[in-house]
This record gives structure tokens, sequence and C-alpha cells, in this order.
């Protein structure tokens, strides 16, 4: 690798992403790569009301601009003509780790009408994209392109290639995490959390039974009463987003354990990375709050089902907590294919349960 011998003026990278929670987070690796290459930390641009809290605090990640409404028409959206001038005024390489054409439309529309130079751009669909490569492996070999404005001698190390995310807590989210786990009777025992839905598996009224990667409530409710047999002191916590809470609360209803709590309305992303930090052990499908699990150190079963499995979303560990993967080989056409005994033998050969 080149060494970072011959200094250069320290450039902001801007870095446009459109994701989910758990694509948001798979950039990290690229955001502290490009910090580490131009030396001042990245500003995000994003959708959604969130991405402020999951890089909170964060030394890769100096200011994040989020669109709101992003489907309002330009002319009646005074948010996106601020981004614009936001956009017109930064100087420096603008890399857009987007590929999805409808969203790359949409920033290629804003990056016009700020008049950005093509050449002060990096996009991540002129790499040799690879269906089998894992997105933070693919965000890495995008961090070490160049836009044709800036020259090469923005280098990097090897050490800047970190091959799982990195989160960071600082001492206000532990502390308002050690107050919700006293105020819901969580702090005494160990806690186990359950992520039954995603944004694929819910609607607002019912569970959507069809989807590949939902599983049949009836197995959670096994995997809870063998989790108890296991660990009869622990808190089973079903948790996810407000709108999975029909889902999280029929898994309750069959369940019909006291152990068994809720947290659908009042575990927003800082508390629930500090309850992550500290957790026994996660079960979970496929979905973005598994991701956190990872990046947190919480040991982690997961469940894959349908065309999507770890080949790219595989969840990593900074700290080296174990991973579980379930209905990979074979393949599960669904979750609903993976039996609850093989969720609970998982579960139990994790470190620390006691059988």
């Amino acid at each position: 690798m080149p060494d970072k011998s011959a200094a250069q003026p320290p450039l902001t990278p801007l870095v446009i992403r459109f994701g989910r929670l758990g694509d948001m987070l798979l950039q990290e690796p690229l955001l502290h790569l490009l910090r580490r290459r131009y030396g001042r930390p990245c500003i995000v641009l994003s959708r959604g009301g969130w991405t402020g809290d999951l890089y909170r605090g964060h030394p890769d990640v100096g200011a994040v601009w989020q669109l709101f409404a992003r489907n309002r028409l330009l002319a009646f959206s005074p948010e996106r003509w601020r981004v614009i001038a936001k956009l017109r005024a930064h100087d420096g390489p603008v890399y857009v780790a987007e590929d999805t054409r409808g969203s790359l439309k949409r920033i290629g529309w804003l990056l016009r009408l700020a008049r950005v130079p093509r050449a002060r751009c990096a996009f991540v669909r002129d790499i040799d994209l690879r269906a089998d490569e894992h997105w933070v492996d693919q965000a890495l070999r995008f961090g070490r392109t160049t836009p044709a404005a800036f020259n090469a001698a923005y280098p990097w190390r090897d050490e800047d290639l970190h091959p799982a995310p990195r989160l960071y807590l600082d001492a206000n989210d532990r502390a308002d995490a050690d107050a919700w786990l006293r105020r819901r009777g969580l702090a005494d025992a160990p806690l186990v959390l359950l992520q039954p839905g995603n944004w694929h598996v819910h609607r607002w009224w019912e569970p959507r039974r069809t989807d590949p990667k939902f599983w049949p409530l009836e197995n959670w409710a096994t995997l809870l009463h063998a989790m108890h047999a296991t660990l009869p002191a622990a808190n089973l916590l079903l948790c996810g987003t407000p709108a999975e809470s029909a889902v999280c609360e029929a898994v309750a209803r069959i369940a019909n354990l006291t152990q068994v709590k809720l947290a659908t309305t009042d575990l927003p992303i800082r508390r629930l990375l500090a309850v992550l930090e500290r957790a026994h052990s996660m079960v979970s499908v496929d979905s973005g709050p598994a991701h956190l699990a990872a990046a947190m150190g919480c040991p982690l079963v997961l469940m894959y089902g349908g065309k999507y499995g770890p080949e790219k979303w595989d969840r990593r560990s900074p700290f080296g907590k174990p991973i579980v993967n379930l209905g990979v080989n074979p393949r599960a056409a669904s979750v609903a294919d993976i039996p609850p005994v093989a969720v609970i033998d998982a579960w139990r050969g994790l470190p620390g349960v006691e059988r």
C-alpha cells in the first residue's frame, strides 16, 4: 500500500446511501476507510429519520443530512432545496454507494441541481459488482477508488480496512439503558432478545404469514418455552418497531409466560444498542436489528429464508462473538422450513447457556 508520507490537504468525504437499517450499518467500514484516507469525518446523506441516531457520536461521521419526504415533488420540498444548497457548498469527494435505479435517479437530480461535477463523484455501480461478495467487502473496494478530480495521494493502510461494522455508545446511552431496564424490571436477570418481525413480515394489523421471512408464531412460542426451561431466571424480550407490535403480541399470547416481555414502542435505536451490548443473546429472522446485535457483540442465532443469504448479508461481529446462521445449508425456501428444534439447539449451543 502507498504510505501517507506525502501529506495532502484534508477533505470531507460525502457518502450517499438511501438504505434501510442494515444497509446503512454495513456502510460503516466504508466511512472509516474514507475518514482515514481524506483526514476528516464523513458526511452521510440518507433517507429517514434514524441514521443520525445510528451514527451519533461516531468518530468517522461528522454530520448526517437526512431526507424525510423523499417522494415529495421538488418544487414543494424545502428540505430537498436545503440539501441541494449543502451539496453545492461541499467541495470534497462524493461517494454514491446506492445502486438501485430509482434511488440513483433521485440522487442524480440532486447532484445536477447542486451543480456537483461528475469528476468529484465515485459511483459504486462503476466497480465490478459481484453477486457473492459481502456488502462490506464491496464497500471497502469502493472506498479504495478515487474520483477523477482528486489524485491518488489519499492512500490507505491495511489497518484502515475494518471487516466488521463498529458502533459507539457514550455514558448517556448506557445510563438511559440502565434506567429503562430498571423501570421495566429487566435489570437483575439475564436478558434474551427475540426479533420475530422485520419490514417484510408485518402489516399494521396482522403478520404476513406467506412471507419467506415469517417464522410461524407457534414456533416462536415453542422457542420461548425452551428458553425458559433452560434459563428459568431470564427475561425474554420480544422486540421490534411499533409496526411489528402485532407479531410480537401474537407470539406473547401463544407463549403465555410471565417472563415474556414486549418492547416495540420504547426501544429506540440508541437504547437498543446499549441493551444489546449487555444482553445474553438474540434470536432473530433476517432483520436490521440483527445487524445491530452483531455490531454490539451480542451472541446471535439468525434465520435466513428465501433468496437472501449470508453471502452478501452475513452479520459480522467486531468482537468475534458467535453468530449462528440457520437455513443456509441447504438453503431454506422460507424460514418456516427451519424447525424449532434446530433453533433451540443453536441457541443452547451459545456460550453461557446453562444446560
